[in-house]
């Protein structure tokens, strides 16, 4: 299954307020697993940079001006996720961000229930703990040094090892991968088993046959025959 750890950062809080995005974060996962595959923009939001979101990410106004508007990434950022189930830390909030953008462009929008949430995850898997990502990280003893603030990439990163977690760890994927890897080897064996359709001539060498290839091979030299 291939899914996708994504992570934004925005504005603000609420996309009806006008809020917009700002950066976009992907982590492309193979069975859990990251595939080394990324995608990560910075987007020019077209308005002011209130100044509690600016303490959050960092994110300066006069950064993001020269950096490319939502429209001009948003056919690129679509062809990474296509097909992709997405692992999102509070789903909601990022999917309403970016339907909010693409519906701005009409252009499908992506459906929430082709999301994971792992905020949902982590309240059934380990009930009355704190589920924020910060947390999470230090359950699991995820490193935080290098968050100083808020990033999407960096985010997802996290949360794609936060995820692995959540779902049974590194070990357990890597089994799984195992297993897949022995699914498709009986595959393989059975495809090529398919000896009873398949006709066999029983061939036998006569003396005739044998005194012939003598004569042959004194006519070569150095046959490998002989060696």
């Amino acid at each position: 299954m291939r899914r996708t750890a994504l992570d934004t950062e925005t504005t603000g809080l609420n996309p009806l307020d006008g809020h917009r995005i700002v950066e976009i974060g992907c982590i492309e996962l193979d069975i859990n697993l990251p595939t080394g595959k990324e995608w990560h923009a910075y987007v020019n939001p077209e308005r002011a940079m209130p100044e509690a979101a600016f303490a959050v990410h960092g994110l300066s106004e006069s950064f993001l001006l020269k950096k490319p508007t939502f429209k001009d990434i948003a056919q690129d950022f679509i062809s990474f996720i296509n097909g992709a189930e997405l692992v999102i830390h509070n789903a909601k909030f990022d999917i309403g961000f970016l339907n909010s953008e693409l519906k701005r462009l009409k252009m499908p929008v992506i459906d929430i229930a082709n999301t994971i949430d792992t905020v949902q995850l982590a309240r059934e898997k380990i009930p009355g703990a704190a589920a924020s990502l910060d947390a999470l990280c230090k359950r699991f003893d995820i490193d935080l040094a290098i968050r100083e603030k808020h990033g999407a990439l960096l985010d997802a990163k996290l949360l794609a090892e936060v995820y692995l977690e959540l779902t049974g760890g590194r070990q357990a994927s890597l089994s799984l991968i195992q297993e897949n890897k022995e699914v498709i080897n009986e595959e393989m064996k059975e495809e090529k088993l398919g000896l009873e359709e398949l006709k066999f001539v029983s061939a036998k060498l006569t003396e005739k046959d044998r005194e012939e290839h003598k004569e042959m091979l004194k006519k070569i030299n150095s046959p490998i025959w002989l060696k």
